[in-house]
């Protein structure tokens, strides 16, 4: 199920989310260690980081022997994406009538 807009949001709001999720994006599949040694945060912080993307769909998990290796899910990002185009294109008529208003006072 793909996680709503808010939860999308929530979860890139953290800096070092933000940070985890564009590693992901830029190296591929990583493991915790691998990820807890550029983080500057603790193993079970990157831990609690990962849960949350995991929760907003942002990064899937893959057990391999004792390790989980995680890796970007971009596709998660939909909804963000979907919300931000509806206000674009409100925005964008705005403006157009904003023009428009203004060139028919120039004139």
């Amino acid at each position: 199920m793909p996680a709503t807009p808010n939860a999308v949001l929530s979860s890139l709001a953290d800096p070092t989310r933000r940070a985890i999720f564009e590693r992901l994006c830029r190296d591929g599949e990583l493991t915790v260690r691998a990820l807890t040694d550029r983080a500057g945060v603790s193993q079970p912080a990157v831990s609690k980081h990962l849960r949350v993307l995991k929760l907003a769909s942002l990064v899937r998990g893959r057990r391999e022997g004792r390790e989980t290796r995680y890796s970007a899910r971009p596709q998660g990002l939909a909804p963000l994406i979907d919300w931000m185009a509806r206000y674009g294109a409100f925005w964008r008529d705005r403006f157009d009538r904003l023009e428009t208003l203004l060139r028919r006072m120039d004139q």
